[in-house]
């Protein structure tokens, strides 16, 4: 198994977060959103919520995401929904990425269900990121 480059071995979920919504603002996101679901979810601490344009957009979005973080050594522990660009789910651990085909994503309203959850400014958070 091969190891983590060292400045990513700690990565905080908050600098993942930002990466991966780094990425999905250069491959053309829209209505992109950071909830912070610490202490709300147990499985993660952040959602990072994006709409595609089209089914392939959404795929693209998706596989931009994997890639960029593969490439630095940060894989996703579990993936669901690529094949169909409908619902992709990209498992990061600390931060789970949620892509969505638009009408897709008003049906299942995660914003809606997780209202409780802050919502981060992702300008702030992309300038505080120290990678993204």
């Amino acid at each position: 198994m091969r190891q983590l480059k060292k400045e990513y071995e700690e990565k905080e979920g908050r600098e993942l977060a930002a990466a991966c919504a780094r990425i999905a603002l250069d491959t053309k996101a829209e209505d992109l959103v950071v909830l912070d679901v610490r202490g709300l979810a147990s499985f993660t601490d952040y959602f990072v919520i994006m709409s595609g344009r089209s089914t392939r957009h959404v795929q693209g979005l998706a596989e931009a995401i994997a890639d960029e973080l593969h490439a630095k050594r940060v894989s996703s522990k579990h993936s669901e929904g690529l094949r169909e660009g409908l619902w992709v789910l990209l498992d990061f651990g600390t931060v789970v990425a949620h892509i969505f085909y638009h009408e897709n994503r008003k049906f299942y309203d995660l914003d809606g269900l997780w209202h409780d959850a802050p919502k981060l400014d992702v300008a702030e958070l992309l300038a505080g990121a120290s990678c993204a």
